[in-house]
């Protein structure tokens, strides 16, 4: 099969490729620790995203804390806060969120109730992503992933039991007074459309059951829907308007997708770059499929994606600058999330 971009669509519908397309995008080096593919000047480049993150990272890590106290029976509270409190957390979604909400005026009191459900969710769909009948992963962020401490059947239950804590924690904390209850039950659905069968669980479905032309789909479901939902849900809580909130869709969508791509291809040139064995994690990434210097090319072609649907939020002034500085972060990894949290 020929090596096709990725689409990045705005509705449910499996994406499955229909031509293979030529690309002619500029293409440079990847380092190990960073990645550049392109020259084009940013809107984020005066923007310190190291601070603004790390400042967002310590007020969520204190509510998330508050919001999961271990209670009887004992286990599954601690296998939950072993994931959802593990350090080395990059707490993106509920980054992204805030940021969103932000935009469009929103306060961060408004958002951060939703902003740890997120980060609920997140963590659960890891727990089951890493489980042996899953894409069995032992690690998970340089620590034994859940499974491997508590046990396959405790890191189901606290999996299980992470999705609706996050649903009750929007529903019983967020302010009714600063968000109208009909903004929280759109949360609440979109949250819920993420992580089930036309969500997550598809993406997860077709990486486990799907063939090669599936990748796009796959990528797109299993990486692109949870960023997608983030900034959503920021945009929906502060009361953006339709249109608004498509852009926001098509924006997250494209840079979920967008950091996972680039997570592959330097994982792919580390070996490369220590002669180790080329054996590629399980599941199905343009890396596997089509080699890296295709995949940079899609990373370009995303990039670009998510920026144009930020331009449409010119308006808003310097309150979209830390969105763009995300995509760039996703592209170039100017520094190391892994370290705010330490």
């Amino acid at each position: 099969m020929g090596f096709t971009t990725v689409m990045i669509t705005s509705g449910p519908n499996l994406y499955l490729p229909k031509r293979a397309r030529s690309f002619h995008l500029p293409i440079r080096c990847l380092s190990s620790s960073s990645l550049s593919v392109s020259s084009q000047p940013s809107k984020s480049t005066q923007f310190d995203l190291k601070t603004y993150w790390t400042g967002l990272m310590a007020e969520i890590d204190q509510k998330l804390e508050e919001a999961i106290p271990v209670k009887y029976p004992e286990q599954i509270y601690e296998a939950m806060r072993y994931s959802v409190l593990a350090k080395g957390a990059k707490r993106a979604p509920p980054v992204m969120c805030v940021a969103a909400c932000e935009l469009f005026g929103g306060s961060r009191l408004a958002a951060f109730p939703t902003a740890c459900a997120l980060e609920m969710v997140h963590a659960a769909s890891l727990i089951h992503d890493d489980l042996p009948c899953m894409d069995d992963d032992s690690v998970r962020r340089g620590q034994p992933s859940n499974h491997t401490i508590y046990g396959v059947d405790m890191a189901i239950l606290a999996g299980d039991a992470l999705f609706p804590l996050g649903f009750r924690h929007i529903v019983t904390h967020t302010p009714t007074e600063i968000v109208p209850e009909a903004r929280i039950l759109r949360v609440v659905t979109e949250i819920a459309r993420t992580v089930g069968s036309t969500g997550m669980a598809a993406g997860q479905f077709l990486d486990l059951k799907g063939g090669p032309n599936s990748v796009d789909f796959i990528q797109e479901k299993k990486f692109g829907t949870m960023s997608e939902c983030s900034a959503v849900c920021g945009g929906l809580l502060a009361g953006a308007e339709h249109d608004e909130i498509e852009r926001l869709r098509r924006y997250g969508r494209a840079v979920g997708v967008l950091y996972e791509v680039v997570n592959d291809v330097m994982e792919a040139k580390l070996k490369e770059k220590e002669n180790t064995e080329n054996s590629q994690k399980k599941g199905k990434s343009y890396v596997s499929l089509y080699g890296v210097e295709k995949a940079m090319e899609v990373v370009e072609e995303l990039r670009t994606q998510a920026k144009n649907e930020l331009d449409g939020f010119s308006k808003y002034g310097e309150s979209v600058v830390p969105l763009y500085s995300f995509v760039d972060y996703a592209t170039d990894r100017g520094f190391d999330v892994d370290d705010l949290s330490q």
